[in-house]
């Protein structure tokens, strides 16, 4: 992929620059200093913004984002999906891995199957779109992975009683998943090697989940893999959707399993920087 060109990115930068500022106006001389760009560049670069609306020069020659600008805002947000951005990944994952990918969204305690990517082998996965189910001990280092505070808070809700062992559980899952970008989740011991165990609706959190956070990996093991999470971040660094892979057909060794992981945890994180706002630039 080629770089965009400097033109598009001094743009950019006026556009993010003033939106991060809100409620503030800037003049020509405020925003030469700030992106340091010539004075020149920057006068031209506002007059075009200015002529299309995407800026709008007020009458002490200051400048603020315009109305055309706002436009196309309420209409990213009334009809932009994150889903949208993530689909693709979740197709290709789940086609080169033979398994289903699929989008959790975190709503409140529960989380929501709000979409879905399946293989060819898995046409049946039995869990339909639209299930919730309670967030558990097993899932919640992938949605806490930024946030230890609230994982305490979800814990003390949920599982006042939680013995010591289990929340020390809980933070080596949450390191885990910042360390790694995904965890793994492998079956207990005696429950049946079936995907359906990972997404069966429990009771409530304090139900033994049928899997439990693999904290350690050792290339030539295999290991009884239910699924591997990894977690989007939005703009504000928090974590409300997991990419969750499942349909393993039989055991992994630890190579099989962090070679996944990082797939899935390099497709999460493209999505989190588009949804951040951030790009990231390559060499033709």
């Amino acid at each position: 992929m080629s770089r965009s060109s400097p033109g598009v990115r001094r743009v950019a930068a006026i556009l993010n620059f003033i939106a991060d500022h809100p409620g503030q106006a800037f003049a020509l001389t405020d925003l030469v200093r700030a992106l340091k760009l010539s004075r020149a560049t920057c006068h031209a670069l506002l007059t075009g913004l200015v002529d299309v609306g995407y800026l709008y020069r007020t009458g002490d020659k200051t400048y603020v984002l315009g109305p055309a600008l706002a436009a196309i805002g309420r209409t990213a947000a009334d009809h932009f999906s994150p889903l949208q951005v993530a689909q693709p990944e979740m197709r290709a994952i789940a086609d080169d891995f033979d398994v289903i990918c699929g989008a959790y969204f975190l709503e409140g305690d529960m989380m929501h199957l709000r979409e879905r990517a399946t293989s060819a082998h898995h046409v049946g996965y039995p869990v339909p779109l639209g299930t919730r189910m309670p967030l558990t001990m097993a899932q919640a280092p992938v949605f806490f992975a930024r946030a230890p505070k609230d994982a305490t808070a979800w814990l003390e809700r949920n599982i006042p009683d939680a013995t010591q062992e289990r929340s020390d559980l809980l933070a080596a899952g949450i390191e885990f998943t910042r360390e790694h970008g995904y965890i793994g989740l492998v079956r207990r011991p005696g429950v049946e090697p079936s995907f359906e165990n990972v997404s069966s609706p429990l009771r409530t959190a304090r139900d033994d989940p049928p899997v439990i956070p693999l904290l350690q990996v050792e290339d030539g093991t295999r290991y009884p893999l239910a699924a591997i999470m990894a977690p989007i971040y939005d703009a504000r660094g928090k974590v409300t959707i997991a990419l969750l892979m499942a349909g393993f057909h039989d055991a992994q060794s630890g190579a099989q399993l962090q070679v996944a992981g990082k797939r899935l945890s390099a497709a999460c994180q493209r999505v989190s920087d588009f949804l951040s706002g951030r790009s990231v630039d390559s060499e033709d």
